[in-house]
């Protein structure tokens, strides 16, 4: 016997036969439409429907998805389309590798009880393009779902699967659309204050243990290719985040372009780590050092000063080269490093020059001291150095600027414990079972004072205030994760705004 789905599914009515050759019975599907009959033998397959939708919101499927987990279906609104009332005990599981399937779904039909899988479908979908029929038979199928049921029968093992249309109501389909089309960066930010602000807390709580989870994915990425070296995943991640967002691929790329491995050989001398970050990021290729100042201005004049600048300048180069032929490196292109809107005290020579001192007081072993503390200030005076005295009257090089100590300020060094200290520790802890190193990690951001960014500024006005590091690392999730993206449907707060709210709320 060979398993048959409806139209719907295989285009112009050929019939799809199951890859393993036997029908799936027992297996709910759902679809957008089933415009058609198919099977005439004793065998019955059923289906259930979702009504067709007008609506301009484009992924019906994860809207019928929703309806289905939720039960958001009006009341005893479920037949069969030969109008046998449809009782759900039990929606199933939802399993990455069921396709759109449901596991263990629990239905009655009339007087008999179903337990098995559950499918939705959209429409004109071949089921030999979804990738779990190839490992998948059909004898699990109960039910199929569709938006617009119009077929009767779909041929299964013992019998017909039955097929059902699943309504969707219309104030649900009409605030899906409000939230998911609106032009808002946040869509239901005039809801927002309507909702429990417990419930918000417990969802900020999940999003940021989230955030963690994706950087700690990110991390063991980096541990495999590093060989399970610590101390170089960690450096390649606090050198990316020496480029404070704007610079960060550059910076990435700087450290993947160096092994820490040839700073550690230099590490008694801050002038050869100087000259193999300069180096590498292509900034001591000129041949000569450029004259800002125009030229007969008092600036201009050479002065002793200037020429020391010089020839800081050229010792660098005269360094990096033989360095470079003796470790085979190749420079990155100084194009990679974007310097607009950067400011003079943020430019890359700057950030390099403190990464510089950072990596060689430490030795090559940071990570390892980072591990060793416990308390924020101790956290903040490992970071909290001077680049070389070059830097404190310069922002680039051979241009003088206003004399400074070159330290990164609070709000730099807040930044790099987020993005650098936290994960790590949490990874860390993760991956050896060191459940302390994670509540560190988590209370250390709990220590911080919240961020200051333009995400968390349209929560504020939307009456979510952060109160620290752990709540504003949840609203950048919230935002990137579900926000951005209009995934309204996965989110908690949409969840709860489209299952609570019986009026429509663009109203």
């Amino acid at each position: 016997m060979r398993c048959r789905a409806p139209k719907s599914f295989v285009g112009a009515g050929a019939p799809a036969p199951c890859h393993s050759g036997v029908p799936r019975a027992g297996f709910l599907h759902f679809s957008t439409s089933f415009p058609f009959r198919l099977g005439n033998s004793d065998n019955r397959t059923y289906f259930c429907g979702l009504n067709s939708m007008s609506m301009t919101y484009n992924n019906k499927e994860e809207l019928l998805h929703f309806i289905w987990e939720s039960r958001l279906y009006p009341p005893d609104s479920l037949e069969t389309t030969d109008g046998r009332k449809i009782e759900v005990l039990h929606p199933g599981m939802r399993h990455s590798q069921a396709g759109r399937g449901y596991l263990n779904a629990k239905i009655r039909i009339g007087d008999r009880l179903l337990t098995g899988d559950v499918e939705i479908h959209p429409a004109s979908v071949h089921p030999e393009e979804r990738e779990h029929y190839t490992d998948r038979d059909c004898s699990a199928v109960i039910l199929y779902l569709s938006g617009c049921a119009n077929g009767t029968e779909v041929y299964g093992t013992e019998e017909y699967i039955p097929l059902c249309e699943l309504p969707v109501p219309d104030v649900i389909r009409k605030n899906v659309e409000y939230l998911t089309l609106s032009h808002n960066t946040l869509p239901c930010r005039e809801h927002l204050p309507v909702l429990p602000p417990v419930y918000i807390r417990l969802f900020l709580s999940a999003l940021t243990v989230e955030r963690l989870e994706r950087k700690v994915n990110d991390i063991y990425a980096r541990l495999d290719h590093f060989r399970h070296s610590w101390d170089d995943v960690f450096y390649v991640l606090l050198a990316r985040n020496f480029g404070f967002g704007l610079n960060g691929d550059a910076f990435e790329q700087l450290a993947l372009s160096l092994p820490l491995s040839h700073i550690r050989r230099h590490g008694d001398s801050l002038f050869q780590v100087e000259a193999l970050l300069f180096g590498q990021a292509g900034l001591l290729e000129d041949a000569e050092l450029p004259a800002p100042e125009a030229p007969g201005t008092k600036d201009h004049r050479e002065t002793p000063e200037r020429k020391a600048a010089d020839d800081y300048y050229l010792y660098l180069q005269q360094e990096y080269r033989f360095l470079k032929n003796k470790y085979a490196l190749t420079p990155l292109d100084a194009r990679l490093f974007r310097r607009i809107k950067v400011r003079p005290r943020s430019c890359p020579e700057i950030r390099i020059a403190q990464l510089a001192v950072l990596l060689q007081s430490s030795s090559g072993q940071l990570f390892s001291a980072v591990l060793a503390q416990e308390k924020v200030d101790a956290w903040m005076s490992l970071f909290r150095i001077s680049p070389s005295v070059y830097w404190h009257t310069h922002c680039t090089f051979g241009e003088r600027s206003p004399e400074s100590d070159g330290r990164l300020g609070d709000a730099s060094l807040q930044i790099l414990l987020i993005n650098t200290v936290t994960p790590i520790l949490f990874a860390y802890g993760r991956k050896t079972g060191d459940a302390d190193c994670c509540d560190r990690a988590v209370r250390l951001l709990e220590s911080l004072n919240p961020e200051r960014n333009v995400i968390v500024s349209d929560f504020r006005k939307a009456g979510v205030i952060a109160r620290n590091a752990f709540d504003t690392q949840a609203l950048i999730q919230l935002r990137r994760a579900y926000c951005n993206p209009r995934k309204c449907l996965s989110c908690r707060i949409g969840y709860k705004l489209l299952a609570s709210e019986s009026e429509y709320l663009d109203s």
